[in-house]
Formats: C-alpha cells, sequence, structure tokens
C-alpha cells in the first residue's frame, strides 16, 4: 500500500500547473491521466498529449515528504483537480495499490481507478539540443508573447501558422505570428545562442507559456533541437514538439515608407470600435474607417440597414484615406497592448497598415484592409 500525506493545496498548485495540456477526450484513456511518482521529498507530476509534455516537481507542503519507497501510478488529472478543489480540508491523504487510488479528505472518501505506469506515453527526448541555453526572464518572455499570440492562426491548412515563430540570432530573440490576414511581431535582447536559430512552437505550447510564466526576472532556459523544444523554469520542464514547415517571410510583410502617420489614444479607439462592432455579426466583421485632416470617423452596418458610427478628433494632417478592416484583428491587437497610445502608419485604402507602440519600437502589427 502506498500512502501520503499532502497540503492539498500545495498539491493542487502542482496539479494546476500540468492539468492544461489534458484533452477532455481522449484518443488513448491514460492520457487523461498524471504520471505521479516520488522525486525526493516531492513529488513529480507529468502529463502528456503525445506532442507536448509537462514534468514538474512540488513540494507537499511544510511537514510533509514522499518517501523513496512510493510506487508510480497514473490517475484521472481532471477528477483528482476537482476533488481536491471541492474539499475544504487543508490536508489530504493519498493511498493507491492495486489498481484503486483512495483520496481521504476528513470524513470524505474517493476512490478513483488507475492505469499501470509503465503505459504512461513518456516523450522520448532529442539527441540533437544545443548546448547552450537561450535564456530570457520569464516576465520578459511573457510580455513578449502576450503582443503576438493573439494573431496565431488556429486551424488552418497551413499548419505552419498554427503556431508562434521563434528566432534566436546572437543576442536578439523575434516572435512572430499570423494567420495570414494580420502579422505581429516583437523583438528583444537576450543572452543566448551564437547561431541563428528559426523554430516554430505549436500554439497549445504558447497558450500553456503565457498561462505558467511569472512576471518577474527568474529565468526560462530554452534548449532546441531540429524536432523538439525544451524549456525549463521553476519546478516546471516542457518538453514540446515543434510544428514543421516554411514559415512566411516577415520581414517582407512589414510596410515601409508609408506617408501618413496618426498617433492617438488606444483606449479611445479600442472602446469606439468595441462599440462600432455591436452591429456588426458574426459572418460579417467589417468597419469603415474614414480618416481625414483633424478627425477618424469609424462606422459599421449590417443586413437588417443598422449602423454605426463614431468619430474620434484626432491630430492629423495627412491625406484623405477610407479603408475596410475586420474589427476583430483591431480589438484584439489594441486589447493586448500595454501603454496610452498606438501609432497608424497609412498609405492608402488598398495597403496593408502599419500599428506601432510609440514607446516600443520592437513591436510592429500589419493588417490587411478588407472590402466594405
Amino acid at each position: 500500500m502506498n500512502r501520503l500525506t499532502v497540503s492539498r493545496e500545495a498539491l493542487l498548485k502542482g496539479l494546476g500547473a500540468v492539468a492544461g495540456i489534458v484533452e477532455r477526450r481522449q484518443t488513448l484513456p491514460i492520457l487523461a491521466n498524471v504520471l505521479i511518482q516520488p522525486a525526493g521529498p516531492d513529488l513529480a507530476l507529468t502529463t502528456s498529449d503525445m506532442e507536448i509534455q509537462m514534468h514538474m516537481r512540488t513540494a507537499l507542503g511544510e511537514g510533509h515528504s514522499a518517501g523513496a519507497d512510493l510506487q508510480p501510478t497514473t490517475v484521472n488529472t481532471r477528477k483528482l483537480v476537482d476533488i481536491l478543489r471541492a474539499t475544504a480540508f487543508d490536508e489530504a491523504t493519498l493511498e493507491w495499490d492495486g489498481g484503486k487510488f483512495t483520496v481521504r479528505c476528513g470524513k470524505s472518501r474517493f476512490s478513483l481507478q488507475t492505469l499501470p505506469p509503465e503505459d504512461f506515453p513518456l516523450v522520448k527526448e532529442a539527441a540533437d539540443y544545443s548546448a547552450e541555453p537561450l535564456v530570457i526572464g520569464q516576465g520578459q518572455l511573457k510580455r513578449m508573447l502576450a503582443l503576438v499570440h493573439f494573431a496565431m492562426a488556429q486551424h488552418d491548412i497551413r499548419y505552419y501558422l498554427n503556431g508562434l515563430l521563434l528566432v534566436a540570432d546572437g543576442s536578439q530573440l523575434t516572435l512572430v505570428s499570423t494567420d495570414g490576414h494580420r502579422l505581429s511581431m516583437v523583438s528583444a535582447p537576450v543572452e543566448g545562442l551564437a547561431e541563428k536559430r528559426e523554430v516554430i512552437l505549436p500554439r497549445k505550447t504558447v497558450i500553456e507559456l503565457l498561462r505558467l510564466l511569472g512576471d518577474g526576472d527568474e529565468p526560462i532556459e530554452m534548449r532546441f533541437a531540429s524536432n523538439q523544444a525544451r524549456l525549463a523554469f521553476g519546478h516546471m520542464e516542457l518538453v514540446s514538439k515543434l510544428v514543421e514547415g516554411k514559415f512566411p517571410d516577415y520581414q517582407r510583410v512589414v510596410p515601409k515608407g508609408h506617408k501618413n502617420h496618426l498617433v492617438l489614444s488606444r483606449q479611445a479607439l479600442l472602446a469606439a470600435l468595441q462599440r462600432v462592432a455591436i452591429l456588426t455579426t458574426d459572418k460579417f466583421k467589417g468597419v469603415r474607417i474614414n480618416l481625414d485632416p483633424g478627425s477618424l470617423r469609424i462606422s459599421s452596418t449590417n443586413a437588417e440597414q443598422e449602423e454605426a458610427q463614431e468619430e474620434l478628433d484626432v491630430d492629423y494632417s495627412g491625406d484623405s484615406i477610407e479603408i475596410g478592416f475586420n474589427v476583430a484583428y483591431l480589438i484584439d491587437v489594441l486589447s493586448n497592448l500595454p501603454g496610452e497610445s498606438v501609432r497608424l502608419d497609412l498609405l492608402d485604402g488598398n495597403s496593408s497598415v502599419l500599428m506601432t507602440l510609440p514607446d516600443v519600437a520592437a513591436f510592429k502589427y500589419v493588417v490587411m484592409p478588407m472590402r466594405i
């Protein structure tokens, strides 16, 4: 009989960190489970979806430790998380033996099925990892991801768009995402690889990093192989398959030399777009923007002949331009940007628009116009 008493909060924290990649519907039943193993005085928790593996060493709380004689087991991740969340006790006792896993909290008792730990599909790690890691602060990487993640495609047949391009070139890290209609990119100085590396991280890996990374300066170490990435931060190690394919030449997409420039309040523009978007439909999210010296008008119509219009006073003296956009593409970027102001660089009503931040030269967002 394997028996362990743990801090409920400590175990929940560890399980919450690794549970994100566990899908509710599985092709293999064991993929719904978490692998539980002793790791010195702590527990090692591992989940996998065959392409991403998350491994976390979690302390069991003050006064609790795992014994070296504990045998590994696997149990349903979400059921265990739900049980621990639903109880009000500070401690939980876990017991497992003979295909059964029991959770005791006070006078409550839950009995779950286990599956053999030897059947758990651990990801085979690549042999050609880079010797030197790429190192960056967790908070800095999290802020960079927040500026680009929303432009990733979701279910595009061009599978290389369903992820995020990471370019490590000496002392600079660049992140790029695009769905073919818009592109977001940001760069930052880093310590790292001497040789240039370009990899595409899967969308799911990017979302998990956004969820798990801290806001401080604690480092994350990233190593890359030909078809795999290994990311280590805190007590977490994430191994992810890379997306194969050739990412579009993002440098060619960024417009240069646009002669019309406009700086305006990010929040004011976002609020106006959100109000105008009310009268768009799920099938057609188009809005029309009319830019004239001193004013910017945003309007939308729908099949019921309803109309919305907003007007902002702006400091602008360039050409008069009428241009259409998918309003969701503008709301997405404005909702994720920091700072009070944004800059728009435009050429005419048929050319892509460049959006930047006056105080962050390393960020660029390009959005294609649409016919209204």
